[in-house]
């Protein structure tokens, strides 16, 4: 990104003057809303400025191509891989096309280990969808930062933004009012009607090889009141299984943010999906809501069939955890004394790193990791590596590999 500010260089909105009848009101505030974010997204990435993925250092490069350091920098004294040039100062940085020459560099060596990940015949595309009808239990931020580091990774992936409020769709760089257009949703593909378009219209690429995108906006909310009317005997559950068909030797891994409720976009969710990743927030409201949902996610999978014997894997992802909170402990230990192994063993930390740098529409695998204080910065980063990394641990196993 070449530019960023601080989240204190959001702009002060005035008041809108109350002149209008409230329902009037409404939809001027909304105009005034979406014009301000539009003006300061303007002033931190100017139109010259692209949305893109920082420089990763000797050691997040070795990271994402599953080598030592050691061996990255053995390449280097060698003159054998593409690698980028030294800095003055005596480190290398890689932007991610020299990771990815780098990767396919030692895929091309004698070795029986492959580092392109791609999946093979016979290994089935995973879908993931990450649920909870409860807001605020991260799963924008857990859908981001896992589609990211899969592609960091090497995987092919397409990420979906199913939720109307587009929250995805705004950290990928796109303002869903004025960057997506009618039938530009994932909506534009499941319609029942004649406006309906296949799925790789609706594609879109990212500032990250290997990631492809499906933004959202309010859209989406057709499919909620078009589905129990669904024409021509379509039936509204499989029809995002039916799409993705066209575009399944395309991708690895397809990871759907979904809308925090139980409504017909989550129920075609839940049967396109080989996989769940349920993000849990460790307060009790959090966790008594999930009992309500976890009965109805299991009572809609019944009554609905299954176009699949079973989920591949279903896992509980602990999201905006603080380790020194002696309540959300003993929240934790309750869940893990509950559903044992299908709680992550690790956890999404709750961090300033996080929080400040979606003020900016980014991740952490975007943002300047000189704009925060390092330690927060990477004790953030190493956190959302363990959780993604133990996601991918699933995934292969899902795929049968070591």
């Amino acid at each position: 990104m070449t530019a960023v500010q601080q989240p204190s260089s959001i702009p002060v909105i005035p008041p809108a003057l109350d002149t209008a009848s409230n329902k009037q009101q409404i939809v001027l505030d909304a105009d005034i809303l979406a014009k301000k974010l539009q003006e300061h997204t303007q002033r931190i990435f100017p139109p010259v400025a692209k949305k893109a993925i920082r420089r990763f250092t000797s050691s997040e490069a070795s990271k994402f191509l599953g080598i030592h350091e050691g061996y990255l920098r053995q390449l280097a004294a060698e003159g054998k891989a593409p690698l980028p040039e030294m800095q003055p100062n005596g480190r290398r940085t890689f932007s991610i096309e020299e990771v990815n020459a780098v990767r396919e560099f030692l895929e091309g060596t004698k070795s029986n280990r492959r580092y392109i990940p791609h999946r093979v015949e016979g290994e089935k595309l995973q879908v993931i969808s990450v649920i909870n009808f409860k807001g605020g239990s991260a799963k924008t931020t857990t859908t981001a930062h896992l589609a990211q580091y899969l592609a960091l990774r090497g995987y092919r992936v397409l990420s979906i933004d199913l939720d109307p409020q587009a929250s995805l769709s705004t950290l990928f760089g796109n303002q869903p009012e004025l960057d997506v257009r009618d039938n530009e949703t994932l909506y534009g593909a499941i319609r029942f009607d004649e406006h309906r378009t296949r799925i790789e219209n609706i594609i879109r690429s990212t500032y990250l090889p290997g990631l492809h995108f499906i933004p959202g906006n309010l859209e989406l909310m057709e499919f909620e009141t078009t589905a129990p009317a669904g024409r021509n005997s379509k039936i509204f559950f499989m029809q995002i299984l039916e799409a993705l068909e066209s575009v399944d030797q395309h991708y690895d891994v397809v990871v759907m943010d979904c809308p925090p409720n139980l409504g017909y976009l989550t129920m075609a969710a839940l049967c396109a999906a080989t996989s769940l990743l349920v993000t849990v927030h460790p307060q009790m409201l959090d966790v008594l809501s999930m009992a309500q949902f976890l009965r109805m996610v299991g009572e809609v999978t019944t009554t609905l069939g299954r176009h699949r014997d079973d989920y591949d894997w279903l896992r509980y992802l602990v999201t905006r955890y603080e380790p020194s909170d002696g309540p959300q402990n003993q929240m934790v230990g309750f869940m893990r004394s509950l559903f044992g192994h299908r709680v992550l063993q690790n956890s999404m930390l709750k961090s300033t790193a996080v929080a400040d740098s979606g003020i900016t529409k980014q991740t952490l695998y975007e943002v300047d990791r000189t704009k925060f204080n390092k330690g927060t910065y990477d004790r953030a980063l190493e956190a959302l590596d363990l959780v993604n990394g133990e996601i991918e641990d699933q995934i292969r196993n899902a795929w049968g590999r070591q």
